[in-house]
């Protein structure tokens, strides 16, 4: 981010894409999607295509981890050595794992953990084609499987990002932009909470382009809800016709 590029990124109010500053990218959402997993979801936002699994509650193994109290939600967000076009090298990398953890703090805030004392529910999320905001499309994905597993959970994650492009501020950001731009804010949000569980900032605002950015993304968290619960309904409304 913030790499210089010769064209501009917004001309007009219209961004690469074609896309207005407040539009965000077509989002796809289907739940339901994997036969042998508890709970999936497959997501295509823009040109990102991630798929999402959950396994559990089940035994944790070894024992000397498992907890009394409540459940472990373990996370693992990797990215397909295929999913860029320099190809990645497989395996956890130091981006994985952090977004692996912040992930995983998010939907801790959610999930009923203490459901499910020495126990732990597994979240496998991969991105298949990456195309930036890969954490955001992830979170989104995870949270639509959790709920497609039954787990008990106080609401869904929804996720979205703002960020700063040719001095202006863009909802959810494209690859051009994410390169180039000069500021991302990615965030997750509980709607019916009104409770904000992940916010990450990199690159430079001022306060009142910080503020105006976390409203952009809150806005766009909101849409992206909306989609999420019409994917699951869409799931079981489909699996009471079979």
């Amino acid at each position: 981010m913030g790499g210089k590029r010769e064209e501009p990124l917004i001309v007009k109010g219209k961004r690469v894409d074609g896309r207005k500053v407040d539009e965000m990218r077509p989002i796809k959402i289907e739940a339901g999607v994997l036969n042998r997993a508890d709970g999936s979801c497959y997501l295509e936002w823009g040109k990102n295509k991630i798929i999402a699994a959950v396994y559990g509650p089940r035994e944790l193994h070894p024992k000397h981890l498992q907890d009394n109290t409540q459940a472990y939600l373990r996370c693992r967000y990797n990215m397909a050595p295929f999913s860029v076009s320099d190809r990645k090298r497989p395996g956890p990398d130091r981006r994985s794992t952090e977004i692996s953890k912040v992930i995983s703090e998010a939907l801790q805030r959610v999930v009923f953990l203490n459901y499910f004392p020495n126990s732990v529910v597994d979240v496998f999320m991969e991105v298949l084609q990456a195309d930036a905001g890969t954490r955001c499309a992830s979170l989104t994905a995870a949270s639509v499987a959790l709920a497609d597993a039954g787990v008990p959970m106080k609401d869904l994650v929804a996720s979205c990002a703002a960020g700063k492009a040719d001095g202006e501020i863009v909802l959810d950001m494209m690859q051009e932009e994410d390169n180039f731009g000069e500021g991302d804010l990615p965030m997750g949000y509980i709607p019916a909470r009104d409770e904000i569980v992940l916010m990450q900032l990199d690159g430079e605002f001022t306060k009142e382009e910080f503020e105006k950015a976390q409203k952009t993304a809150i806005d766009g968290c909101k849409k992206v809800y909306e989609l999420q619960m019409k994917a699951l309904k869409d799931k079981f409304k489909k699996g009471g016709k079979e």
